[in-house]
Protein backbone atom coordinates (compact mmCIF):
# COMPACT_ATOMS: atom_id res chain seq x y z
CA UNK A 1 0.00 0.00 0.00
CA UNK A 2 1.88 3.45 -1.09
CA UNK A 3 2.07 6.00 1.75
CA UNK A 4 -0.96 8.23 -0.10
CA UNK A 5 -3.14 5.64 0.20
CA UNK A 6 -2.32 5.24 4.27
CA UNK A 7 -2.78 8.61 4.53
CA UNK A 8 -6.08 8.77 2.83
CA UNK A 9 -7.36 5.33 5.27
CA UNK A 10 -6.04 7.78 8.46
CA UNK A 11 -8.58 10.85 7.05
CA UNK A 12 -11.63 10.47 9.00
CA UNK A 13 -14.62 10.53 6.54
CA UNK A 14 -16.66 13.36 6.20
CA UNK A 15 -20.31 13.14 8.52
CA UNK A 16 -23.58 12.22 6.14
CA UNK A 17 -25.45 15.10 5.45
CA UNK A 18 -29.01 15.04 6.41
CA UNK A 19 -31.35 16.12 3.98
CA UNK A 20 -33.96 18.78 4.90
CA UNK A 21 -37.53 17.77 4.69
CA UNK A 22 -38.08 19.64 1.37
CA UNK A 23 -34.81 18.25 0.22
CA UNK A 24 -36.44 14.16 0.89
CA UNK A 25 -39.69 15.04 -0.37
CA UNK A 26 -37.66 16.17 -3.74
CA UNK A 27 -35.77 13.25 -3.52
CA UNK A 28 -39.15 10.40 -3.17
CA UNK A 29 -40.64 12.76 -6.19
CA UNK A 30 -37.42 11.82 -7.90
CA UNK A 31 -37.07 8.37 -7.49
CA UNK A 32 -41.07 7.77 -8.06
CA UNK A 33 -40.12 9.84 -11.81
CA UNK A 34 -37.36 7.18 -12.04
CA UNK A 35 -39.64 4.52 -11.11
CA UNK A 36 -42.14 4.86 -13.73
CA UNK A 37 -40.12 4.28 -16.76
CA UNK A 38 -38.45 1.01 -14.95
CA UNK A 39 -41.48 -0.31 -14.36
CA UNK A 40 -42.61 0.04 -17.54
CA UNK A 41 -39.30 -1.46 -19.18
CA UNK A 42 -39.34 -4.59 -17.23
CA UNK A 43 -43.85 -4.99 -17.75
CA UNK A 44 -43.58 -4.24 -21.30
CA UNK A 45 -39.93 -5.10 -22.99
CA UNK A 46 -38.08 -7.05 -20.50
CA UNK A 47 -41.14 -9.63 -19.65
CA UNK A 48 -42.45 -9.99 -22.92
CA UNK A 49 -38.79 -10.47 -24.40
CA UNK A 50 -38.00 -13.22 -21.98
CA UNK A 51 -41.51 -14.62 -22.00
CA UNK A 52 -41.06 -15.34 -26.05
CA UNK A 53 -37.65 -17.18 -25.34
CA UNK A 54 -39.93 -19.42 -23.40
CA UNK A 55 -42.62 -19.73 -25.23
CA UNK A 56 -40.68 -20.38 -28.29
CA UNK A 57 -39.74 -23.89 -26.99
CA UNK A 58 -43.70 -24.75 -26.75
CA UNK A 59 -46.67 -25.74 -28.77
CA UNK A 60 -48.72 -23.12 -27.35
CA UNK A 61 -51.12 -21.75 -29.53
CA UNK A 62 -52.71 -18.66 -27.19
CA UNK A 63 -55.25 -20.39 -25.60
CA UNK A 64 -54.26 -23.73 -24.17
CA UNK A 65 -51.34 -24.60 -21.63
CA UNK A 66 -47.93 -24.14 -23.31
CA UNK A 67 -46.12 -27.92 -23.39
CA UNK A 68 -42.71 -27.95 -23.63
CA UNK A 69 -41.50 -29.41 -26.90
CA UNK A 70 -37.71 -28.32 -26.95
CA UNK A 71 -36.27 -27.08 -30.29
CA UNK A 72 -38.91 -28.66 -32.41
CA UNK A 73 -40.46 -25.23 -33.67
CA UNK A 74 -36.63 -24.32 -34.66
CA UNK A 75 -36.16 -27.61 -36.14
CA UNK A 76 -39.93 -27.13 -38.25
CA UNK A 77 -39.03 -23.69 -38.79
CA UNK A 78 -35.53 -24.42 -41.23
CA UNK A 79 -38.30 -26.98 -42.85
CA UNK A 80 -40.53 -25.05 -43.31
CA UNK A 81 -40.91 -23.73 -47.64
CA UNK A 82 -42.90 -20.27 -46.32
CA UNK A 83 -40.24 -19.04 -44.15
CA UNK A 84 -37.57 -19.52 -46.46
CA UNK A 85 -39.49 -17.61 -49.23
CA UNK A 86 -40.56 -14.69 -47.19
CA UNK A 87 -36.76 -14.39 -46.00
CA UNK A 88 -35.21 -14.79 -49.24
CA UNK A 89 -38.28 -11.92 -50.21
CA UNK A 90 -37.59 -9.35 -47.47
CA UNK A 91 -33.31 -9.49 -49.02
CA UNK A 92 -34.47 -8.81 -52.13
CA UNK A 93 -36.92 -5.79 -50.65
CA UNK A 94 -33.30 -4.73 -48.85
CA UNK A 95 -32.05 -3.67 -52.57
CA UNK A 96 -34.02 -0.26 -52.12
CA UNK A 97 -31.58 0.73 -49.25
CA UNK A 98 -28.49 1.77 -51.53
CA UNK A 99 -30.91 3.03 -54.20
CA UNK A 100 -32.24 5.02 -51.24
CA UNK A 101 -29.13 5.99 -50.15
CA UNK A 102 -27.55 7.55 -53.25
CA UNK A 103 -30.90 9.12 -54.26
CA UNK A 104 -30.87 10.62 -50.65
CA UNK A 105 -27.45 11.73 -51.19
CA UNK A 106 -27.80 13.25 -54.90
CA UNK A 107 -31.07 15.16 -53.58
CA UNK A 108 -29.33 16.42 -50.58
CA UNK A 109 -25.93 17.84 -52.36
CA UNK A 110 -29.28 19.66 -54.64
CA UNK A 111 -30.97 20.90 -51.76
CA UNK A 112 -27.67 22.12 -50.09
CA UNK A 113 -27.13 24.64 -52.38
CA UNK A 114 -28.95 27.95 -52.97
CA UNK A 115 -31.97 27.36 -54.58
CA UNK A 116 -35.87 28.77 -55.03
CA UNK A 117 -37.98 26.99 -52.69
CA UNK A 118 -35.46 24.87 -50.92
CA UNK A 119 -37.47 24.82 -48.08
CA UNK A 120 -40.67 24.13 -50.34
CA UNK A 121 -39.25 20.75 -51.28
CA UNK A 122 -37.28 19.73 -47.92
CA UNK A 123 -40.90 19.86 -46.48
CA UNK A 124 -42.54 18.04 -49.26
CA UNK A 125 -39.73 14.96 -49.41
CA UNK A 126 -40.16 14.98 -45.67
CA UNK A 127 -43.74 14.31 -46.01
CA UNK A 128 -43.94 10.64 -46.39
CA UNK A 129 -42.04 10.34 -43.60
CA UNK A 130 -44.21 12.10 -41.02
CA UNK A 131 -47.09 10.42 -42.90
CA UNK A 132 -49.34 7.18 -41.49
CA UNK A 133 -47.52 4.09 -43.18
CA UNK A 134 -51.38 2.84 -43.67
CA UNK A 135 -52.54 5.60 -45.14
CA UNK A 136 -50.02 6.07 -47.64
CA UNK A 137 -49.73 1.77 -48.05
CA UNK A 138 -53.34 2.12 -49.31
CA UNK A 139 -52.53 5.40 -51.23
CA UNK A 140 -49.92 3.50 -52.95
CA UNK A 141 -52.02 0.43 -53.69
CA UNK A 142 -54.58 2.18 -55.58
CA UNK A 143 -51.24 3.80 -57.88
CA UNK A 144 -50.47 0.22 -58.46
CA UNK A 145 -54.26 -0.89 -59.14
CA UNK A 146 -54.07 -2.64 -62.71
CA UNK A 147 -57.40 -1.15 -64.26
CA UNK A 148 -57.30 2.27 -62.81
CA UNK A 149 -54.19 2.76 -60.73
CA UNK A 150 -52.35 6.32 -61.26
CA UNK A 151 -48.79 4.41 -62.89
CA UNK A 152 -50.75 2.67 -65.30
CA UNK A 153 -52.69 5.30 -66.67
CA UNK A 154 -49.32 7.55 -66.98
CA UNK A 155 -48.06 4.28 -69.02
CA UNK A 156 -51.24 4.47 -71.20
CA UNK A 157 -51.30 8.05 -71.95
CA UNK A 158 -47.75 8.93 -73.01
CA UNK A 159 -46.09 6.23 -73.65
CA UNK A 160 -48.99 3.86 -75.17
CA UNK A 161 -48.09 0.55 -73.14
CA UNK A 162 -50.45 -1.33 -70.59
CA UNK A 163 -48.30 -1.17 -67.54
CA UNK A 164 -48.09 -4.88 -65.12
CA UNK A 165 -50.39 -5.94 -62.44
CA UNK A 166 -48.11 -4.60 -60.59
CA UNK A 167 -49.33 -5.97 -57.01
CA UNK A 168 -50.49 -9.76 -58.42
CA UNK A 169 -47.17 -10.54 -60.36
CA UNK A 170 -44.92 -12.62 -58.60
CA UNK A 171 -41.81 -10.57 -60.24
CA UNK A 172 -43.62 -6.73 -60.45
CA UNK A 173 -44.93 -7.05 -57.08
CA UNK A 174 -41.31 -7.04 -55.44
CA UNK A 175 -40.69 -4.04 -57.55
CA UNK A 176 -43.31 -2.16 -56.65
CA UNK A 177 -42.37 -2.75 -52.74
CA UNK A 178 -39.12 -1.90 -53.67
CA UNK A 179 -39.78 1.31 -55.23
CA UNK A 180 -42.62 2.08 -52.38
CA UNK A 181 -39.95 1.51 -49.80
CA UNK A 182 -37.32 3.96 -51.11
CA UNK A 183 -40.02 6.33 -51.74
CA UNK A 184 -40.94 5.91 -48.16
CA UNK A 185 -37.07 5.81 -46.82
CA UNK A 186 -35.96 9.02 -48.98
CA UNK A 187 -37.45 12.49 -47.11
CA UNK A 188 -35.21 10.38 -43.98
CA UNK A 189 -31.90 9.74 -45.81
CA UNK A 190 -32.52 13.10 -47.25
CA UNK A 191 -32.88 15.24 -44.06
CA UNK A 192 -30.18 13.05 -42.32
CA UNK A 193 -27.46 13.86 -45.48
CA UNK A 194 -28.37 17.53 -45.68
CA UNK A 195 -27.20 17.93 -41.57
CA UNK A 196 -23.85 15.73 -42.56
CA UNK A 197 -22.93 18.12 -45.64
CA UNK A 198 -23.44 21.28 -43.41
CA UNK A 199 -21.56 20.10 -41.24
CA UNK A 200 -18.55 19.94 -43.18
CA UNK A 201 -16.50 22.72 -42.92
CA UNK A 202 -15.41 24.94 -46.19
CA UNK A 203 -11.81 25.61 -46.01
CA UNK A 204 -11.86 21.70 -46.49
CA UNK A 205 -12.73 22.51 -50.54
CA UNK A 206 -10.63 25.57 -50.23
CA UNK A 207 -7.63 23.31 -49.37
CA UNK A 208 -8.54 20.75 -51.97
CA UNK A 209 -9.03 23.86 -54.97
CA UNK A 210 -5.88 24.90 -54.33
CA UNK A 211 -3.86 22.01 -54.21
CA UNK A 212 -5.67 21.67 -57.25
CA UNK A 213 -8.07 18.70 -57.40
CA UNK A 214 -10.97 18.16 -59.39
CA UNK A 215 -15.12 17.73 -58.82
CA UNK A 216 -14.95 14.63 -58.39
CA UNK A 217 -11.91 14.39 -56.26
CA UNK A 218 -13.70 16.30 -54.20
CA UNK A 219 -16.51 14.87 -53.92
CA UNK A 220 -14.70 11.23 -53.52
CA UNK A 221 -12.24 12.11 -50.66
CA UNK A 222 -13.65 15.20 -48.62
CA UNK A 223 -17.82 14.68 -48.91
CA UNK A 224 -18.25 10.85 -49.21
CA UNK A 225 -15.05 10.66 -46.52
CA UNK A 226 -16.66 13.34 -43.96
CA UNK A 227 -20.65 12.10 -44.85
CA UNK A 228 -19.79 8.49 -44.03
CA UNK A 229 -20.53 8.59 -40.31
CA UNK A 230 -24.21 9.71 -41.62
CA UNK A 231 -24.15 6.86 -43.94
CA UNK A 232 -23.10 4.20 -41.53
CA UNK A 233 -25.96 5.37 -39.45
CA UNK A 234 -28.64 5.30 -42.25
CA UNK A 235 -27.01 1.61 -43.61
CA UNK A 236 -27.70 -0.17 -40.03
CA UNK A 237 -31.41 1.69 -39.15
CA UNK A 238 -32.35 1.15 -42.67
CA UNK A 239 -31.01 -2.29 -42.73
CA UNK A 240 -32.83 -3.11 -39.21
CA UNK A 241 -35.87 -1.34 -40.64
CA UNK A 242 -35.59 -3.89 -43.66
CA UNK A 243 -35.91 -6.42 -42.04
CA UNK A 244 -38.84 -6.31 -40.10
CA UNK A 245 -41.07 -4.73 -43.39
CA UNK A 246 -44.75 -5.03 -42.16
CA UNK A 247 -47.14 -2.91 -42.86
CA UNK A 248 -47.10 -2.16 -46.33
CA UNK A 249 -47.10 -5.98 -47.00
CA UNK A 250 -50.11 -6.65 -45.30
CA UNK A 251 -52.28 -3.41 -46.35
CA UNK A 252 -51.31 -3.55 -50.07
CA UNK A 253 -51.30 -7.55 -50.76
CA UNK A 254 -52.79 -8.75 -47.76
CA UNK A 255 -52.44 -12.26 -48.53
CA UNK A 256 -48.78 -12.27 -49.18
CA UNK A 257 -49.60 -12.08 -52.81
CA UNK A 258 -49.11 -15.01 -55.82
CA UNK A 259 -47.12 -17.68 -54.63
CA UNK A 260 -46.50 -15.84 -51.32
CA UNK A 261 -44.17 -13.64 -53.52
CA UNK A 262 -44.50 -10.71 -51.32
CA UNK A 263 -44.33 -11.87 -47.95
CA UNK A 264 -41.69 -10.55 -45.66
CA UNK A 265 -40.49 -12.53 -42.38
CA UNK A 266 -42.66 -10.57 -40.06
CA UNK A 267 -46.13 -11.04 -42.45
CA UNK A 268 -45.77 -14.68 -41.90
CA UNK A 269 -44.48 -14.53 -38.40
CA UNK A 270 -48.15 -12.10 -38.08
CA UNK A 271 -50.06 -14.65 -39.79
CA UNK A 272 -48.44 -18.02 -37.86
CA UNK A 273 -49.73 -16.13 -34.73
CA UNK A 274 -52.66 -14.65 -35.20
CA UNK A 275 -54.62 -16.45 -38.31
CA UNK A 276 -52.66 -19.87 -37.51
CA UNK A 277 -52.90 -19.63 -33.74
CA UNK A 278 -49.26 -20.71 -33.99
CA UNK A 279 -47.75 -18.22 -31.15
CA UNK A 280 -44.99 -20.74 -29.92
CA UNK A 281 -43.75 -21.53 -33.53
CA UNK A 282 -44.39 -17.59 -34.14
CA UNK A 283 -41.88 -16.64 -31.20
CA UNK A 284 -39.32 -18.69 -32.66
CA UNK A 285 -39.62 -16.99 -36.10
CA UNK A 286 -38.97 -13.72 -34.09
CA UNK A 287 -36.20 -14.89 -32.52
CA UNK A 288 -34.72 -16.25 -35.80
CA UNK A 289 -35.29 -12.99 -37.09
CA UNK A 290 -33.64 -11.19 -34.49
CA UNK A 291 -30.12 -13.37 -34.54
CA UNK A 292 -30.44 -12.56 -38.41
CA UNK A 293 -30.45 -9.03 -37.77
CA UNK A 294 -28.15 -8.81 -35.02
CA UNK A 295 -25.35 -10.94 -37.17
CA UNK A 296 -26.22 -8.18 -39.91
CA UNK A 297 -25.94 -5.11 -37.36
CA UNK A 298 -22.15 -6.96 -36.20
CA UNK A 299 -20.74 -7.39 -39.54
CA UNK A 300 -21.45 -3.93 -40.20
CA UNK A 301 -20.12 -2.58 -36.96
CA UNK A 302 -17.06 -4.64 -37.29
CA UNK A 303 -16.53 -3.42 -41.11
CA UNK A 304 -17.00 0.16 -40.43
CA UNK A 305 -13.41 0.88 -39.46
CA UNK A 306 -12.42 0.50 -43.02
CA UNK A 307 -14.43 3.09 -43.90
CA UNK A 308 -16.31 4.91 -41.92
CA UNK A 309 -13.91 8.27 -41.20
CA UNK A 310 -14.18 11.24 -38.69
CA UNK A 311 -13.24 14.50 -39.02
CA UNK A 312 -10.24 13.62 -36.28
CA UNK A 313 -8.67 11.33 -38.49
Amino acid sequence: MTTAARAAEKQPKAPKKKLGKVALKEERTAYLFILLPCVGFLLFTIYPLLFSVAASATDWTGMNDMVFNGFQNYTQLFQDEKFWKSLANTLIYLIGIPIGMILGLLLAMGMNRKIVGVRVLRTMYYIPVISSLVAVSILWAWVYNYDYGLLNNILRMFFHVQGPAWLSSESWVKVAMIIFMVWGGLGNSIVLYLAGLQNIPRVYYEAAEIDGANAWQKFRHITLALISPVTFYILITSLIGGMQVFVQVQVMVSDGGTNYSAATVVFYEYQQAFESGAMGYSCAIAWILALIILVLTLVNFKLQKHWVNTMDE
